[in-house]
């Protein structure tokens, strides 16, 4: 009926070793439980806490952008307040002519970092 499973029995690939023995069930079973409910949370901390100190690059608003006027809006207002320098926004602005929108990652989508943290 399961041709396959003394195949994956006998090859030494699928065996974890036993490491110890409750006899309580009630014991094991919460011992288990416990362990599954710090591991949930430490994800969801994880999640959020993943773009919690970020501060978006020039890339990050460029990647908002659908036209390439937004993105060369974009790229002077950073560099008219000092985020980037001139030699950074004229190989910005050469990439974009060159290669287009699209050559620094694909569009962010609203709520795109919500999302990405497992928030919504």
């Amino acid at each position: 009926m399961f041709p396959n499973l003394i195949k994956e029995l006998e090859n030494s690939e699928n065996k974890v070793p036993i490491d110890g023995v409750r006899a309580d069930a009630a014991e094991a079973e919460e011992g288990v439980t416990g362990v599954e409910e710090t591991l949930i949370e430490q994800a969801e901390n994880a999640a959020s806490d993943m773009f919690r100190h970020y501060n978006p690059t020039v890339v990050d608003f460029i990647r908002r952008c659908d036209t390439n006027a937004q993105a060369e809006e974009i790229v002077a207002y950073l560099q008219k307040r000092g985020e980037v320098t001139a030699k950074e926004a004229n190989e910005i602005r050469k990439q974009l002519k060159k290669d287009g929108l699209r050559s620094f990652g694909p569009k962010k989508e609203e709520d795109y970092y919500f999302k990405q943290g497992g928030i919504c």
